[in-house]
């Protein structure tokens, strides 16, 4: 069941914000230099990216024309920059990209819960078995947190969303992508953890092994 966003503008900026300078620092102490972003919106974490000193390189890649559109007009002095360090591509992780192959890192962040669950094997082919990144950080929200948020079971926190994993699931899927892929998966939260609940975003990062 997706219904009207009942959650406050604050309380989604403030866990916004904490998610993105949390996989910055992650970004940061992996050394990364290029990141590639899966799902990039509208460019608000690949802004943050271009910030940090650190990084040469940054691609972004977004299915939505609207969003892409936003991106290119937040992002612009990166893009009209010389030399450029961004790169925007209009495509889904669901499809093929050869071009995209070996990264030092990707980012996935509040992304997956918009794929249709009958295409996730698609993603897990197209991004851990064909791109291949070393690192991959992927983030989605914790579903058992959504009744701190006022929500009924089954509803979501976004009309868009596919679907909302709990702990349990979430982790079930990641460790078996990521022995499929050989790959080695650890778990964290992000936000103001329940006792019972957890956290209400959820994130996996995956270690080529």
């Amino acid at each position: 069941m997706c219904l009207e966003f009942p959650i406050k503008d604050t309380q989604i900026s403030a866990l916004h914000a904490v998610r993105h300078q949390q996989i910055l620092e992650l970004v940061r102490q992996s050394g990364a230099r290029q990141v590639l972003d899966l799902g990039c919106g509208s460019g608000i974490f690949l802004w943050h990216l271009l910030n940090e000193p650190q990084i040469e390189n940054a691609i972004g890649l977004e299915q939505s024309g609207i969003s892409l559109l936003q991106a290119r007009e937040k992002l612009a002095v990166y893009l009209d920059a010389t030399p450029c360090r961004l790169r925007l591509i209009n495509g889904s992780y669901t499809d093929p990209h050869p071009e995209l192959h070996s990264f030092p890192m990707a980012v996935m962040i509040e992304t997956i819960e918009h794929i249709e669950p009958k295409h996730l094997s698609m993603v897990e082919q197209n991004v851990f078995a064909r791109m291949r990144p070393k690192q991959i950080i992927l983030t989605t929200p914790n579903s058992e947190y959504n009744s701190l948020y006022g929500l009924l079971p089954g509803e979501f926190r976004d009309p868009d969303h596919q679907f909302e994993w709990t702990r349990a699931k979430f982790q079930q899927w990641a460790n078996g992508v990521a022995a499929r892929h050989d790959y080695a998966v650890r778990f964290a939260g992000i936000g103001e953890a329940d006792l019972q609940l957890g956290s209400p975003t959820q994130m996996a990062v995956f270690q080529q092994v």
